[in-house]
C-alpha cells in the first residue's frame, strides 16, 4: 500500500480501491454504522450528485441524500469499487485536478484509515514527508474549525519533525496539547480520536473538557 506522489489524492484513491477489493462489501469501518459497502457508496455519491452531497452537511438533505446513497450501494461490489478507482465523472467539480488534489486528499486517506483502523492489530503507515507535510498543512488550515466545539484552549504538536512544529487551533485557558505524527493529528481532528496515535497534556479539567467533546464535523 505504497503512497506515491502522482497526486496524493489520486495514490490514496488507489490504495483505497485496492483495499475494498481485498476486504469486500461487508467488512467494518471507523464510520459509524457503515460497512465498506456504505462508504463505496458514500464516495460516489459524493463526486456524482451534488444535489445529493448536501446531505453531508445539511440535515434537512439528509434523508434524500441517504436514499441516493442507499441505490448507489446497491450495486454490484465490483462496480462500486471500480467507479471509486476511476474517479469523479468529467462534470464533476472533483474532476478537476487542484480541485481533487485540496478536496481529495484528506478525504481519501481518512477514509483509508476507516478501513484500515477497523480490524485488530493495525499499525500507522510510513508515509513519505512530503505527503505527511501536506497533511500537517491541512490539519493546520481546519483545526479551528474542527475543533470549535471544544470548551477550552487546544494546541497542536508535530512531532514528526525536528525541531517540532505547534499550532494554536484554539485559544482558551486552560488548554491542551496534542501532541503526535500530523497524520495522527488529522485523524483526531476529524473525530477518530480513539484511533489517532497522539498523546494528550496539559490541564486535567481541560483534557476532560476535550474528551467530552463531540469532534464530528
Amino acid at each position: 500500500m505504497a503512497v506515491t506522489s502522482k497526486t496524493w489524492a489520486k495514490s490514496e484513491r488507489e490504495s483505497l480501491s485496492d483495499l475494498f477489493a481485498d476486504v469486500g462489501p461487508d467488512a467494518p469501518t471507523l464510520c459509524d454504522g457503515w460497512t465498506t459497502r456504505d462508504l463505496a457508496a458514500h464516495l460516489i455519491v459524493r463526486e456524482s450528485r451534488p444535489d445529493a452531497g448536501l446531505g453531508i452537511v445539511i440535515p434537512a438533505f439528509s434523508k434524500w441524500g441517504k436514499r441516493v446513497q442507499d441505490r448507489a450501494g446497491a450495486k454490484p461490489w465490483d462496480d462500486l469499487v471500480a467507479t471509486v478507482r476511476n474517479g469523479p465523472p468529467r462534470f464533476s467539480p472533483f474532476s478537476i485536478p487542484k480541485a481533487d488534489e485540496l478536496l481529495n486528499t484528506g478525504e481519501y486517506f481518512i477514509h483509508l484509515e476507516d478501513v484500515r483502523r477497523a480490524v485488530p492489530d493495525w499499525q500507522p503507515r510510513e508515509l513519505p514527508e512530503k505527503f505527511r507535510d501536506s497533511l500537517w498543512s491541512m490539519v493546520s488550515k481546519r483545526s479551528s474549525m474542527l475543533l470549535r466545539k471544544v470548551p477550552t484552549g487546544v494546541v497542536l504538536e508535530r512531532t514528526d519533525v525536528n525541531p517540532s512544529a505547534r499550532k494554536i487551533a484554539k485559544d482558551g485557558t486552560p488548554a491542551v496539547t496534542i501532541s503526535g505524527p500530523a497524520a495522527e493529528l488529522l485523524l483526531f481532528a476529524f473525530g477518530r480520536r480513539e484511533h489517532a496515535v497522539v498523546e494528550i497534556s496539559g490541564d486535567p479539567d481541560a483534557i476532560r473538557a476535550l474528551n467530552d467533546s463531540d469532534l464530528s464535523v
